[in-house]
């Protein structure tokens, strides 16, 4: 898998019912432009409730339907239990941090 069609989103703060509309909207946008692995680096994001938590599982559905990948790095403590609580670390592939994403994702190519 080449890097050109990979993207980084680094959202910051709270992911909650107002901020993750924009993230929806910066998937939509990779989408939009050919990008076909995003990944979401979650190394700034204090918190993250069930709306933010829905909007990834929104672009997730609709990454997969079009064939595209969606990854998830560097999540903190509260945001990897609310994961694991709504079984989405099953759905999800979680990684450490955006080097072990790379070494992982882009050497299958």
């Amino acid at each position: 898998m080449d890097q050109d069609k990979t993207q980084v989103i680094k959202p910051s703060g709270i992911l909650d019912a107002t901020t993750s509309q924009e993230l929806r909207s910066q998937i939509t946008e990779c989408v939009d432009n050919g990008i076909k692995i995003i990944l979401v680096d979650f190394a700034d994001v204090t918190f993250m409730d069930s709306s933010g938590l829905g909007a990834l599982v929104l672009a997730f559905k609709g990454l997969r339907a079009a064939e595209n990948q969606l990854f998830i790095c560097s999540v903190n403590e509260q945001i990897k239990i609310l994961f694991e609580l709504t079984g989405m670390d099953k759905v999800f592939t979680i990684f450490a941090n955006q080097d072990q994403f790379y070494q992982s994702v882009l050497s299958r190519s």
